[in-house]
């Protein structure tokens, strides 16, 4: 009873002909002279382009695009701040004075 070996089909599949290669890429973006982002909305966009690459420049470009959330979103202890000094009105506390130091003596 044979054990061992090299099983034919095991293991991680070859890198195909599909996959793209960044010299290539980086000249095209060169010759047609646009960003890197503008690049990437360009190939997302066009048709005739596989889709599994449409696919990888959509969510590569997609924090350059689209903001997160979170970062709009305001927190609980912003938004009481914000209504602590909305109601403070008059009588929130003054600013204190400027320090200026005048050296010209």
């Amino acid at each position: 009873m044979a054990r061992g070996g090299s099983r034919p089909g095991a293991g991680r599949p070859r890198k195909g002909d599909e996959t793209v290669k960044p010299a290539a890429v980086k000249r095209e973006a060169r010759a047609v002279k646009l960003s890197p982002l503008d690049y990437m909305l360009a190939v997302m966009n066009d048709e005739d382009v596989d889709q599994a690459r449409r696919d990888r420049m959509a969510q590569a470009a997609a924090p350059y695009v689209h903001p997160k959330m979170e970062a709009q979103a305001k927190g609980k202890k912003e938004e009481r701040q914000e209504a602590a000094e909305r109601a403070a009105g008059k009588f929130a506390p003054p600013q204190p004075p400027k320090l200026v130091v005048d050296n010209k003596r």
